[in-house]
């Protein structure tokens, strides 16, 4: 089946239809959720309650794109995630105790130990300047920069005009330039800018 067809099915009341779009589609909304949660835990709470509530709406699909009435549906999740969090905020104590080394995500046998730990102190210093961004630029920036949507998918994942994804993405952009700039020390040497006065 194709996915209208499966979206069809899932519409009406077939499960098993509706679970070969969760396969299709569930990375791609952890991974949206994570770069706005910031937390693999939080980011796997967030996409199982981003499928209920898709499972529950499935009947307001109105056959546009499927992928961005979903990551709606993820990024408003998150949203309200991050709002519930500011009203009570908590630590979780499996984030001490885990590895941030070890991810099974990005491993490359040819790279050197060396490049291995530089390519994940670059990856923890992006994310750490994404979540210093405010939630509507940062998840712009995922969908944009990490996830590689369109404008126009953006806009309607977001549910927003052309011009205020453009303009949030650019300001968003501004502002990891900016933090990361602040924290040159902390990239690896090819990526810091040169000083202007050695030029």
């Amino acid at each position: 089946m194709d996915e209208q067809q499966l979206i069809a099915a899932a519409q009406s009341g077939e499960l098993p239809a509706f679970n070969q779009l969760v396969l299709k589609y569930q990375s791609l909304a952890f991974n949206v959720a994570y770069r706005i949660m910031g937390n693999a835990d939080a980011a796997a709470d967030v996409t199982q309650d981003s499928f209920l509530k898709a499972y529950k709406a499935l009947g307001t699909f109105r056959g546009n794109s499927f992928k961005s009435w979903l990551l709606r549906i993820v990024t408003n999740t998150a949203y309200d995630y991050l709002r519930a969090a500011k009203r009570k905020p908590t630590s979780n104590l499996d984030d001490l105790l885990t590895n941030p080394e070890h991810t099974w995500r990005m491993v490359d046998s040819s790279e050197s130990p060396g490049q291995h730990a530089e390519r994940v102190e670059l990856g923890r210093l992006l994310q750490w300047a994404i979540e210093q961004l405010p939630p509507d630029q940062r998840t712009v920036v995922v969908l944009s920069d990490v996830q590689g949507l369109s404008y126009d998918e953006i806009a309607e994942t977001m549910d927003i005009s052309l011009g205020t994804v453009k303009s949030r993405l650019s300001r968003a952009r501004a502002k990891l330039r900016d933090y990361l700039q602040a924290k040159q020390e902390l990239l690896p040497h090819r990526y810091r800018l040169e000083d202007v006065q050695s030029l």
